[in-house]
């Protein structure tokens, strides 16, 4: 890696920590600019990312449950099913094509975001979710996100809000739903696949500094704000998600 790819790399991770511990979303611009702009092999970069998920996870939900922007009655059933999930996802790298999930992921990502700046209720109706449907939603946040490389915000918050829930208690549960992820992901990256662990650190301590800037900053905006926010970035990431894809289909790359 050389030093004109090592600064485009440090922005790209820190704004990345900002979005997370801002909107939730962030991760997924990780693994591209790691294995596009600093020449990582996309396995190594996934499973490095997935670890690095784990110590930003522990510190937003530390950042988050300050503020009591948490439901804990929420947080069992999610990681429970995020779990298997998660490990499951890890297992699946090598045999599932990976850009036809992102792309599915990429729709799913922009309609959550067009929903969300058509409902007119600023903050969800906190509608209550039964445990069979809290599990299911982990199970498959858990399998996408280890699959990915994206961790557990991306697809959790859209689910979440498309759902009715509040958006910063969507966000305070994308949260903590790193860290389940990340450690039995990172389990199974460690037995069917391949793991930096400098590189997953390094990564780990730059996400950190962006994490606590992004939490303070959404606490600061009001509910409505934060919704058209989170809105706004889920469409923009759901396109750059589902351009890159058809781009790399097209070009055959």
């Amino acid at each position: 890696m050389t030093g004109l790819t090592a600064i485009p790399l440090l922005v790209v991770v820190l704004l990345s920590g900002l979005l997370i511990g801002c909107v939730g979303i962030g991760g997924v611009l990780l693994v591209p600019a790691l294995a596009y702009v600093g020449g990582v092999d996309v396995h190594v970069a996934i499973a490095s990312v997935m670890m690095s998920y784990f110590f930003t996870g522990l510190l937003g939900t530390w950042l988050y449950a300050r503020k009591g922007s948490i439901t804990w009655t929420m947080v069992a059933v999610l990681c429970a099913g995020a779990m298997p999930g998660s490990f499951l996802g890890a297992a699946a790298v090598n045999a599932v094509p990976g850009p036809t999930v992102e792309l599915i992921i990429g729709v799913l990502v922009v309609l959550s975001g067009l929903h969300a700046l058509a409902t007119q209720s600023n903050a969800g109706d906190g509608r209550q979710l039964s445990t069979a449907v809290l599990a299911l939603v982990g199970v498959a946040v858990g399998f996408g996100s280890s699959l990915t490389g994206t961790g557990g915000p991306l697809l959790l918050v859209p689910v979440l809000v498309w759902l009715g829930q509040p958006v910063l208690v969507s966000i305070g549960l994308s949260q903590v739903i790193q860290v389940p992820i990340a450690i039995l992901a990172t389990a199974g990256n460690i037995a069917y696949g391949e793991l930096d662990v400098v590189l997953a650190l390094v990564v780990a301590a730059l996400l950190m500094l962006g994490v606590a800037g992004g939490a303070r900053l959404a606490h600061r905006i009001s509910a409505a704000a934060l919704k058209r926010v989170v809105a706004w970035v889920m469409v923009a990431v759901g396109l750059m998600i589902v351009v890159r894809i058809v781009t790399l289909w097209l070009t055959g790359t």
